[in-house]
């Protein structure tokens, strides 16, 4: 059951903006990565390893289960639990040994000779991700979302008040002008970065925006929620009030199938073009040079 519901949240949790790490590992306990390789040396030791995007190359021992979704999985080190491999092969070579079994769902895993497996079986992707796991994984990611919103926002605005007075200032009178800047942010630095990344001389740079574009998204919607709270609450109610009521209302339609995620990305995209026109309107003028003295 752990395990299913795993695989059902790892699968959810890709389709999430901007979430990605690429990883090498070696050594250390759980590595839950959603885009890279995973290497356990000789000698090291892993808990649970699992993987949706990458290969995994186990030398060492792992004390738990190794899942891969899409990568290739070799396995020449100690597996006390299960190999899983959802779409492409595992191979596991001599000298590897597995505990449990080797799980497949499309390419039939290689098990050479002086490698000792429990037993190769084959199962339907139907009985990993049946509606009640991915229910259960998406209520689970639900609410991981809705604390680490709930806790940003409450944490700008107690470290920057000010600025969200001035966001809920520009709000009403510049609607489009907030719209037009989010969608740039959002579509622009995306392709920004990776025409950083594609000139190599600009990979850090491009990496970093990549990188900045879920907290930026993040800091949009609890920004929209604030909106919202303060428009319905209005003062003299205060800030923290005002934020709570918008960030209920935004969490409780984030648990409408579609409408759920059309609203984060409408959220997200006025929070970020808000901030934005506030933090150019709000910008020093040019400095004015005193009047000559009169003779």
């Amino acid at each position: 059951m752990i395990r299913r519901a795993l695989l059902a949240g790892l699968l959810i949790g890709a389709a999430l903006p901007g979430v990605a790490s690429a990883a090498d590992f070696r050594g250390g306990e759980d590595h839950i990565v959603i885009t890279g390789d995973v290497f356990i040396e000789r000698g090291e030791e892993a808990e649970t390893v699992a993987v949706i995007d990458g290969d995994v190359d186990i030398r060492g021992t792992v004390t738990d289960d190794v899942i891969n979704l899409t990568g290739h999985t070799r396995v020449s080190g100690h597996v006390e639990g299960d190999v899983i491999s959802i779409t492409d092969r595992a191979h596991i070579q001599p000298g590897g040994r597995v505990d449990g079994d080797v799980i497949y769902v499309e390419e039939k895993p290689v098990v050479d000779p002086g490698a000792h497996v429990g037993e190769v079986r084959k199962v339907n992707g139907d009985e990993w991700f049946s509606p009640l796991h991915i229910f259960l994984a998406s209520i689970a990611i639900w609410l991981a979302m809705s604390v680490s919103t709930l806790l940003l926002g409450l944490a700008l605005l107690w470290v920057a008040p000010r600025a969200a007075e001035a966001a809920y200032a520009v709000a009403g009178p510049y609607v489009g002008q907030s719209i037009a800047a989010g969608l740039g942010a959002l579509i622009g630095l995306p392709i920004l970065a990776f025409l950083l990344i594609a000139t190599l001389v600009g990979l850090p740079l491009g990496l970093v925006l990549l990188l900045l574009l879920f907290p930026l998204a993040l800091i949009g919607y609890v920004t929209s929620a604030w909106l919202l709270g303060r428009r319905i609450v209005g003062p003299p109610r205060g800030r923290f009030i005002s934020f709570l009521a918008g960030w209920g209302i935004l969490r409780a339609v984030a648990l409408l199938p579609f409408v759920g995620s059309v609203a984060w990305v409408a959220a997200a995209v006025f929070g970020i073009g808000v901030l934005a026109v506030a933090a150019w309107r709000t910008r020093p003028g040019p400095p004015v040079e005193p009047a000559p003295a009169a003779a």
